[in-house]
């Protein structure tokens, strides 16, 4: 026989008191995740990436070593670098023929990942000594792709990312924008075969007694 105070009215009480609560921090949490993606849609928007592209009349593998190795990477028009090919390993670069590698005008980027002959990110972990933007360079990274481009030519994408809307990251963004364009055109110049009239004009003046 069933009791006269049965307890399924209690525990249907502490039931909706635990569906409130559920429902209340349902509301909570998702006002909390309104929040983040709001902020990441203001980061998104601000942090506009870098982004440089050519083409090299090399192969990947070619333009692979540039970005790699000590030798290859004088090539972008450092005068002196050595390079520890590893995740956490660095890249140190010098641009003064007369600095040495590990002075306070050294840079030294941070291998962060690769893929070979594809893909290499790094990061600045140190910029030089005069660096016009240092507290800007924080949170900022740069990824090179390469993608073989027909027969014997890599094309090269240089992005660079992290960036805010922030004056000093603007400007910054602005002054490896005009770097990278001059680095890539660097690199790829000496790959370029000369033009027809110039080879033509060669050839005349070789067979000339």
């Amino acid at each position: 026989m069933m009791s006269k105070n049965p307890h399924f009215p209690v525990k249907t009480s502490v039931s909706a008191r635990c569906t409130g609560l559920l429902q209340g921090w349902a509301r909570v949490l998702g006002a909390v995740l309104l929040s983040v993606a709001a902020g990441w849609s203001q980061v998104t928007l601000a942090a506009e990436p870098q982004v440089t592209e050519g083409f090299i009349n090399a192969s990947p593998a070619e333009v692979w070593r540039i970005f790699t190795t000590a030798e290859g990477y004088k090539r972008t028009g450092v005068a002196a670098a050595d390079v520890d090919f590893r995740i956490g390993g660095t890249i140190r670069t010098h641009y003064d023929p007369k600095g040495q590698l590990g002075d306070a005008h050294t840079i030294v980027n941070e291998i962060l990942a690769y893929e070979p002959e594809r893909m290499l990110a790094t990061r600045i972990k140190q910029a030089p000594a005069d660096f016009k933007y240092p507290d800007a360079i924080a949170g900022t990274w740069t990824v090179i792709y390469l993608a073989p481009a027909g027969d014997g030519m890599t094309q090269v994408r240089i992005v660079g990312l992290g960036y805010t809307d922030a004056p000093q990251s603007q400007a910054m963004r602005k002054f490896f924008a005009d770097g990278n364009r001059w680095t890539l055109d660097h690199i790829a110049k000496p790959y370029w075969p000369k033009c027809a009239k110039c080879m033509a004009e060669e050839a005349a003046q070789s067979a000339t007694p």
